[in-house]
């Protein structure tokens, strides 16, 4: 006699009403899958129909970084604490890459997807999660980048990483990553209401590069009333961090990382609170 497998039984409720701390966090959690599959698809997408396809995740960076060395180091004659010039730009634009990419990636969610989301039910949430995913893929890509100059300039003896500071690092993905959600879903759940959003943001994101060290190293800022504001941008705290591993040069506070932090927490639940009110009535607006 053979046994009954018995499967699990699912029960969608779709309702516009909904309480404010209601996050749906749990719904989301059982479409994992389905993150997994835009995340791959994301991915792809970004690259197909190029000639150099996926090589372009090494070449823009580098070019990139090359561009930083000529005209930050060689003409501005910015200093980077010792760090080899094109080692420290291609570290910090590994970084902030992740941070930049996830916010305009989601800051297009409901516009970009509006024809999926009027046809099909999932929680919405799934998506600018597989956005961030795929820019975190995209960081792990460019890393190699990083540690193949990393181990050339360790071998001559010019860097000194913190090793047991690597540890930190996917603590420092997470930071971003779930900062970049927050931000990126904001400015998504705005955009279906006031396209002008959609537009800023890429010079927004541009702009919020010059406040944070990335093209620089805080040291640079001289101390005082401008380091405390450079401080207070949520970005600078784990950028310094990651730095700090990598390169082993960094200015760490332990009192601007946690206010970082609970900026962090602070956007991504308001984030999320906003994001799950809006798509209740987006198809009205978009």
């Amino acid at each position: 006699m053979s046994a009954e497998i018995k499967k699990p039984v699912y029960h969608t409720h779709i309702s516009s009403k909904h309480r404010m701390l209601d996050l749906n966090l749990k719904e989301v959690w059982r479409y994992r899958d389905l993150i997994v599959l835009f995340t791959k698809r994301t991915f792809v997408l970004t690259y197909k129909q190029t000639v150099l396809g996926p090589a372009w995740i090494f070449l823009n960076p580098f070019l990139t970084s090359l561009i930083y060395t000529f005209v930050f180091g060689g003409i501005a004659g910015i200093g980077t604490d010792g760090v080899p010039t094109i080692l420290f730009y291609l570290c910090s634009n590994a970084i902030w890459t992740l941070f930049s990419s996830s916010i305009t990636k989601n800051a297009q969610t409901f516009t970009a997807n509006a024809n999926v989301f009027g046809k099909v039910y999932f929680p919405r949430l799934t998506m600018p999660i597989s956005n961030m995913l795929s820019s975190i893929i995209q960081f792990g890509i460019q890393m190699l980048l990083v540690l193949v100059f990393l181990a050339y300039y360790v071998f001559r003896g010019e860097v000194s990483p913190n090793w047991e500071a690597w540890l930190l690092i996917p603590v420092v993905l997470l930071h971003v990553g779930v900062m970049s959600l927050g931000f990126g879903i904001i400015i998504s759940s705005l955009t279906t209401k006031y396209r002008d959003l959609a537009i800023l943001v890429t010079f927004g994101v541009q702009l919020w590069m010059y406040i944070t060290p990335i093209v620089y190293p805080l040291s640079q800022v001289g101390g005082g009333i401008m380091e405390m504001v450079m401080m207070i941008n949520p970005v600078t705290a784990p950028v310094e961090l990651f730095r700090y591993a990598v390169l082993g040069q960094g200015t760490i506070s332990l009192g601007y990382y946690a206010v970082s932090v609970i900026v962090t927490l602070a956007v991504a639940v308001f984030g999320i609170m906003l994001f799950n009110k809006v798509e209740k009535t987006f198809m009205d607006t978009v």
